[in-house]
């Protein structure tokens, strides 16, 4: 998940190569949402070893309630701190 702040959107996302996938939000190479909102902030993340239990588990999240969302990072990461330098 990535968002820029607490109050901001909270985009939920799949790649299966997680340390590009941020590098290239944080300089805003994608277009569209991502750019428009401004999230660059990694805030939480899942590994899952299969894709398909991945998609099913981003399809969940995108469903849930925000204040959801937002139980969910603050569990781990109560700050909302960058999550991208423990992945380098």
């Amino acid at each position: 998940m990535m968002a820029l702040r607490k109050e901001g959107v909270v985009y939920t996302g799949i790649t299966s190569e997680l340390i590009r996938r941020v590098y290239e939000h944080k300089p805003g190479y994608y277009k569209g949402f991502s750019e428009k909102y401004n999230v660059k902030r990694l805030v939480y993340y899942e590994v899952h070893r299969d894709v398909k239990e991945a998609i099913l588990r981003e399809k969940q999240i995108k469903k849930w309630k925000r204040a959801w969302k937002i139980k969910l990072i603050e569990k781990d990461n109560p700050g909302w701190n960058d999550l991208y330098g423990k992945l380098i």
